[in-house]
């Protein structure tokens, strides 16, 4: 069993060390970690003028974790909690993210990982990343949902450990982001937005704010604001999607594990749920690259686009300060990019080509 250096004062020693007060963790706790957490809060100039009346956009870049997701912040606990628990296997369903970080620190920590995959239905940036790292992945012929129904059958009854956010684990290690925000702030934001898939994340957030306002580390609770894609909005159209659609791949799930505890951050914070169309994905995807200079998955352009609906409806008081969560890194989907954006021109190898293509 692997264990880590002791911590030095001068070294981050990753999200399970800086918040262990508010996390499930023991002596005996083998903290299997690559760093991960402490991800930027970026004040976004164009959006917040976007938004209008004196509000300031944040963005909480989740995209520089080790792996280039979320998914970091609950894995490294997920993973360490299982060895503890004598686990050498783990398993779990994903559309990309969960699988690279599962992957990652499955290889850190020595054991086994076993991934199941809705065929056809995920990244090449993500699948590469679960592959590379050594995992053995099965392409499921269903959705995530069905592969998510197999991977709860399996460990339920073999020594396999569940990674999926249906790990009470991974939830308390994701809520370390809302901490984050808090401690870059020096309060809770009055909005956070964010995009909702598996509904993990929304329920985790909820969950970090509220423990530290319980701890009077902050005394107040943001309004919590959560988008779907339009073709898998289950939660916004109060049923199941069989067979959800989205160019977003990391929000594609029609029946979200977390669903309960989504609505209850909703209702809890006073806050919505809501859905944008594939087009505004998009287009925020495009807007944050060339505007704020950050490469996101289409999926965290989901928490920008709803940004932009509300704001179009003057949803937001003046003044308030907006967080917009941005769950993973651009990289992970580089196809989308070639798919969205024109090819670089061909020109011939001389200075006059060049010239008169840039217009001098």
């Amino acid at each position: 069993m692997k264990h880590q250096p002791p911590a030095t004062s001068h070294q981050y020693n990753g999200v399970i060390e800086r918040y262990r007060k508010y996390l499930p963790i023991t002596e005996k706790t083998p903290i299997i970690t690559l760093k991960e957490g402490n991800t930027p809060l970026i004040y976004a100039e164009f959006l917040s003028k976007s938004v209008g009346g004196n509000c300031e956009v944040y963005l909480k870049y989740e995209g520089l974790n080790p792996t280039g997701s979320f998914k970091d912040r609950g894995m490294t606990l997920a993973i360490s909690k299982a060895l503890e628990e004598g686990f050498n296997a783990i398993m779990c369903a994903s559309t990309g993210n969960t699988s690279a970080s599962a992957a990652a620190y499955a290889a850190k920590a020595g054991i086994k990982c076993i991934v199941l995959i809705p065929a056809g239905a995920i990244a090449s940036g993500k699948l590469s990343q679960a592959l590379i790292h050594g995992a053995q992945v099965l392409a499921v012929e269903g959705n995530f949902d069905d592969s998510l129904k197999l991977a709860i059958e399996i460990t339920g009854k073999y020594p396999i450990r569940l990674v999926n956010s249906l790990n009470p684990f991974r939830i308390e290690g994701q809520k370390s982001a809302s901490f984050e925000i808090c401690d870059l702030l020096g309060s809770a934001p009055d909005f956070q937005v964010m995009p909702v898939g598996n509904a993990g994340n929304i329920t985790a957030y909820w969950k970090g704010y509220k423990e530290y306002k319980e701890e009077g580390e902050i005394n107040n609770l943001p309004k919590m604001i959560g988008f779907q894609a339009e073709g898998a909005a289950p939660i916004v159209k109060g049923h199941p999607i069989e067979n959800p659609q989205t160019l977003a791949t990391a929000i594609r799930i029609g029946n979200p594990a977390s669903w309960k505890t989504a609505l209850a951050a909703r209702d809890e914070s006073a806050g919505l749920i809501d859905m944008v169309s594939d087009d505004e994905i998009i287009e925020a995807y495009k807007l944050l690259a060339s505007k704020e200079g950050i490469f996101a998955e289409p999926a965290s352009a989901a928490s920008i686009a709803g940004l932009l609906k509300l704001a179009k409806k003057n949803y937001f008081e003046p003044g308030k300060k907006i967080v917009c969560i941005l769950t993973g890194h651009g990289l992970k989907d580089p196809d989308r990019v070639i798919a969205t954006i024109n090819k670089p021109k061909k020109v011939k190898p001389e200075i006059k080509s060049v010239l008169k293509e840039i217009g001098y």
